[in-house]
């Protein structure tokens, strides 16, 4: 769990412990599922606050240069709830693209999401440095460690990142012990 939260990949940790990567990267899944209901249960506590959002577009680095990358990126919105995160992944645009394909208009939603991706682009240098844009720099930083996430797990990560950013390594370990030990009970 330490190395989880520090950020070590399930082979570092793997060869660290002297256990096997398959079940270390098995734990890890684990211990991002808990992330995950950890942050779902804390949101419910703040459900009806008024809060802050803004919506982020993610795409791996190694597409970010592709025309097409409008299918492959995942879309969330991020929620700040007095300094803490809550992020919500939007439904993906990739199960549609072979239908822009066929309808031929696959250029205009490239060419409008490109002119999104500007025009947001200026707004987001011009707002000042908050708690959603230092979440987003965090994860974009972080995420690269995995070298490309599925997109059936990319949710996960995505509440990985979320509990670090929100918890201190001390706090999060105590929160993953807590939750783990009531989960296998």
């Amino acid at each position: 769990m330490q190395c989880f939260l520090q950020g070590k990949s399930a082979l570092e940790a793997s060869s660290l412990f002297d256990i096997s990567y398959v079940s270390t990267k098995n734990y890890y899944q684990e211990f991002r599922e808990i992330c995950a209901l950890i942050s779902e249960k804390n949101y419910s506590n703040v459900r009806e606050k008024n809060v802050e959002y803004e919506e982020y577009f993610y795409i791996e680095k190694s597409k970010k240069h592709k025309k097409d990358a409008i299918f492959d990126a995942h879309n969330f919105l991020t929620f700040d709830y007095d300094g803490y995160i809550y992020t919500l992944l939007m439904p993906s645009l990739h199960r549609y693209k072979k239908q822009f394909l066929e309808d031929n208009i696959e250029n205009v939603y490239i060419e409008e999401f490109n002119k999104f991706k500007r025009i947001s682009r200026i707004i987001k240098v011009s707002k000042h440095y908050n708690t959603i844009v230092k979440f987003w720099n965090f994860f974009e930083k972080n995420i690269v460690v995995y070298k490309g996430v599925s997109n059936e797990l990319f949710a996960y990560y995505l509440k990985e990142f979320e509990f670090k950013f929100n918890h201190s390594i001390e706090d999060g370990l105590e929160l993953l012990i807590q939750n783990y030990f009531k989960e296998i009970q």
